[in-house]
C-alpha cells in the first residue's frame, strides 16, 4: 500500500501508512541530535523499536509519566532542564512520540525553548491521530481548566503509523473514537454513515481531512476552527471536575450529547440525529452525560471560547453543518438545569 501524503498549507505534510519507515523520513536530520519525548507505557511497549529505527541517529529519550496529568507547568520544568542539561541546541530536533499529551507537551517545549526549535509528531494513539497531532495547537493544564497555556506551533511534519493502534488498549481506541465521530459530525456525513464500514486507515485519513480542510480556512481559531470544539465546552469541563479520570473522548461524547439535546431543545439542531449519536454511544459503550450539570457550568467559566459572561457554543443545524452561537452563562444554567 503507498504512503498516503496529506499536504497542510502552508507549513508542513502528513503521511500515512502502515509500517511506515520513520527513520527515512529524518534522513535530512542526521546531523542533529534527536530529543524523543515520550511517556513510560509507550517507552515501555516500543523501546527496542526506537532503538531499531533511530539507531543510525544520534538522540536522547526522555520519558513522563502517563496520563493528563503529566500536561502541567511542573512537567515542562522537569523536560526543558533535562533537555538544557543533556545539550540540546537551537538545531536540534524535537519528537513527540506517543499520545495526545505527549504530542501536546512536545509541541509547547518546541514553541518555547531558545524562542522556537523544530519538531516532529509520531502519535501512537488514534486520538493523536486523528486530532492532537495536527492543527499545530499546543499546551499545558493549569488548575483551573485544560489547555489554558499554549501556542500554535506546527511540527515539521506528522507521521501516522495505524501499527502501533495494535498495542493500544481498547479503552484508548474508544477514547479516540470519539474524535472521528466529532469530525464526520461537523463535516463528513459519508463518513457517518459508514463507519462501520470502513477500515481504520481510511477512517483516520478522512478525519484528518475534515481537520485540515477547517485548519486551513482558520489556522488561528479566530472563527471556523472553532467547529472543531464541538463537544468541547462541557467536555473540557467534566474532564477537569473528574480530575481527568473521565477520558478526553469520553468526556466529549458527553459534551456533544449535551450540545445536541440542547441544540434540539432551542430548535437549532435537526432532531432525527439525536438518536443516531445515542446509538454509537451504546456501540461504543460510552457513558451518557450527567443529569445534572450546574457544577459543569461554573468549571466553564475559565473555558478559552468565553468573552466576559458570554461563550461561544458550537451546535450541529445537521450533520456537516456546524454553526457557532454566543450563549450566556445564566442562560445555559437556564437551559440545562431545569
Amino acid at each position: 500500500m503507498k504512503t498516503i501524503l496529506v499536504k497542510v498549507t502552508p507549513s508542513y505534510h502528513i503521511y500515512l501508512k502502515e509500517n511506515l519507515a520513520l527513520s527515512s523520513f529524518l534522513e535530512s536530520y542526521k546531523n542533529q541530535k534527536l530529543f524523543i519525548i515520550t511517556d513510560d507505557n509507550v517507552l515501555k511497549e516500543y523501546d527496542a523499536y526506537l532503538k531499531k529505527q533511530f539507531k543510525e541517529y544520534k538522540y536522547h529519550i526522555i520519558s513522563i509519566k502517563p496520563g493528563e496529568t503529566s500536561k502541567n507547568i511542573q512537567t515542562y520544568n522537569d523536560v526543558t532542564t533535562n533537555l538544557l542539561k543533556l545539550g540540546m541546541g537551537k538545531k536540534d530536533i524535537l519528537i513527540a512520540f506517543g499520545g495526545g499529551v505527549v504530542g501536546d507537551l512536545t509541541g509547547f517545549i518546541a514553541g518555547t525553548i531558545f524562542r522556537g526549535v523544530k519538531f516532529v509528531q509520531i502519535p501512537t494513539s488514534l486520538l493523536a491521530m486523528v486530532d492532537s497531532s495536527i492543527g499545530g495547537k499546543t499546551g499545558i493544564d493549569t488548575p483551573q481548566g485544560k489547555n489554558l497555556i499554549g501556542v500554535f506551533k506546527n511540527p515539521e511534519m506528522v507521521l501516522i503509523d495505524p501499527m502501533f493502534l495494535k498495542t493500544l488498549p481498547e479503552i484508548e481506541y474508544r477514547n479516540g473514537f470519539a474524535e472521528v465521530i466529532k469530525s464526520a459530525l461537523i463535516g463528513d456525513l459519508p463518513l457517518f454513515n459508514d463507519l462501520d464500514k470502513l477500515d481504520i486507515q481510511e477512517i483516520i485519513y478522512r478525519t484528518i481531512l475534515v481537520k485540515k480542510n477547517i485548519v486551513e480556512q482558520d489556522p488561528f481559531e479566530s472563527s471556523l476552527r472553532m467547529y472543531l470544539n464541538f463537544g468541547h465546552t462541557f467536555g473540557h469541563a467534566i474532564e477537569h471536575e473528574s480530575g481527568y479520570l473521565v477520558k478526553h473522548g469520553f468526556a466529549v461524547m458527553m459534551g456533544m450529547e449535551i450540545s445536541l439535546s440542547l441544540g434540539v431543545k432551542l430548535g437549532i439542531t435537526n432532531p432525527s440525529i439525536l438518536p443516531k449519536f445515542e446509538t454509537l454511544l451504546k456501540q461504543g459503550k460510552y457513558n451518557q452525560a450527567p443529569k445534572d450539570l450546574r457544577v459543569f457550568i461554573d468549571q466553564i467559566k475559565y473555558d478559552k471560547k468565553r468573552d466576559k459572561e458570554m461563550v461561544s457554543f458550537v451546535f450541529l443545524k445537521d450533520i456537516g453543518e456546524p454553526i457557532i452561537k454566543e450563549i450566556a452563562l445564566e442562560d445555559l444554567y437556564e437551559y440545562t438545569c431545569q
